[in-house]
């Protein structure tokens, strides 16, 4: 099937990347993952490995690291970028170019013609605050594909949009992508 390169920040939603990268992996996709560092706090890289059969990374000084050019070779590697979850703080460094990750690096330096898909997930009022809408809107006007969070109850008590979408339906939304 596809390479898809699936990076994910840190949030509550985490649990449901792990869930998505094995949903991917089994749909016959090759998956490579990429943690931002504070999401590698909340969740061990190597579940990931588990469930892809390959190396998930953090860090561009990870021990397993490929090479001086990881961010590089991951992004040529990809016919697809995902990530999900966003958090508020991913979105704001990749509208404002930053580079200050291995996740940020590498989706700054894919190929405009590689598809790139955006999963948000966050508090119903920080998604709603001006400076992370304008951000999503950034995001859209340099070509990724910002999806819509579900609404419901979310793990800090609230209720209202910003739950990560279930990985059926961005398995659906990958899909769509790549048949394109």
């Amino acid at each position: 099937m596809s390479k898809i390169l699936l990076c994910a920040s840190a949030s509550v939603a985490l649990y449901k990347a792990c869930d998505l990268a094995s949903q991917l992996t089994q749909a016959g996709h090759e998956v490579r993952t990429l943690l931002t560092p504070a999401a590698a706090r909340l969740v061990n890289p190597q579940l990931f490995e588990a469930v892809t059969a390959q190396a998930a990374s953090s860090s561009e000084f990870d021990a397993d690291r490929r090479g001086a050019m990881d961010h590089i070779e991951h992004a040529r590697w990809a016919e697809l970028a995902l990530v999900a979850p966003c958090t508020a703080d991913l979105a704001a460094r990749l509208a404002a170019g930053m580079a200050d990750d291995l996740v940020a690096t590498t989706l700054l330096v894919l190929d405009p013609s590689v598809p790139r898909l955006l999963y948000p997930a966050m508090n119903p009022t920080m998604l709603a605050h001006p400076a992370v809408v304008r951000n999503l809107e950034q995001l859209a006007a340099d070509g990724w594909h910002v999806e819509q969070p579900d609404e419901g109850s979310l793990a800090c008590g609230e209720i209202g949009p910003g739950r990560l979408v279930e990985p059926e339906q961005i398995l659906v939304r990958v899909a769509e992508l790549l048949a394109r």
